[in-house]
């Protein structure tokens, strides 16, 4: 099974096996929900820790959790730091509106101009209004394109490839 990153456990919080997590999903009150099970990934062990969440709570920009079996901070206190995991199961195409992807389905993509292939997705950036789709090429640097209509043209997940229109002066390697 594939499993994707959802959040990141920094530490623990108070004394009755709570954690503190950094959330890295857009969906972080249907990830972190009571009665979901997450799979924490520690950074000494590589294995997989499933985790029943039992309570959660938000407190100053942090997503605060509690597991089922783990009722006080000496029972918690291995998963920090780790990574918290998901299913691929436990993604669904609801949460997604038109014309929005899950960075794994762009990722590895090939970027088409017209018939001529300018790259490959290798990772996505979000500094803040719109992402921006850095697209690997072969003998120059890297392009970075930024996820706007003007710009990004069609994705066609069948097919694995994205057809863009490059704005005049955004690649200065021609």
């Amino acid at each position: 099974m594939d499993y994707y990153n959802v959040g990141k456990i920094v530490n623990t919080q108070g004394l009755k096996g709570e954690v503190r997590v950094i959330a890295i999903t857009d969906f972080p009150e249907k990830r972190f929900k009571k009665g979901n099970t997450i799979f924490a990934q520690t950074e000494k062990s590589k294995a997989l820790i499933s985790l029943e969440i039992d309570g959660v709570r938000k407190h100053k920009g942090f997503v605060l959790l509690h597991f089922k079996g783990y009722p006080t901070i000496n029972d918690v206190e291995f998963l920090k730091p780790s990574t918290l995991l998901i299913g691929a199961t436990s993604l669904s195409d609801d949460d997604l509106k038109p014309g929005e992807y899950y960075y794994h389905q762009i990722i590895g993509l090939d970027v088409y101009e017209g018939d001529n292939l300018v790259g490959q997705v290798k990772e996505i950036l979000s500094p803040g209004a719109n992402d921006v789709w850095v697209v690997q090429r072969k003998a120059k640097k890297d392009l970075l394109l930024p996820k706007i209509d003007s710009v990004i043209k069609e994705v066609d997940l069948k097919n694995h490839k994205i057809n863009v229109e490059i704005p005049e002066g955004l690649d200065d390697a021609n």
